[in-house]
């Protein structure tokens, strides 16, 4: 019988994010213990834990897109994520100019 390996969802966030949007910057912060009293995630699989995270990327494709847009493409590339357990993301998305790393 092969061992399963198991990744946490905050490894799996940033490789998907990383990998999908080429990101200059990426900080992924599991701040599910500030959420563990609330309802949401007391009725998830097990009182299930990495359910809410803060995001802040630096991406190129970004450019053109406003902020809405920038969301969405984060919310895209994670829908399995979040219906597995993933209850809330506060996303921070920003072009390499707006970040201040162009010159």
């Amino acid at each position: 019988m092969a061992s399963r390996v198991v990744i946490s969802r905050a490894s799996r966030i940033k490789t998907k994010l990383e990998t999908a949007l080429q990101a200059a910057v990426l900080e992924v912060e599991d701040v599910s213990h500030q959420h563990a009293g609330h309802a949401a995630v007391r009725h998830m699989e097990g009182g299930a834990q990495e359910t809410h995270f803060n995001v802040r990327i630096v991406s190129a494709k970004f450019q053109d897109q406003n902020l809405v847009k920038r969301h969405r493409m984060v919310y895209d590339l994670l829908s399995d994520e979040l219906q597995s357990g993933l209850h809330a993301l506060s996303i921070t998305a920003k072009t390499p100019k707006e970040a201040g790393l162009d010159s």
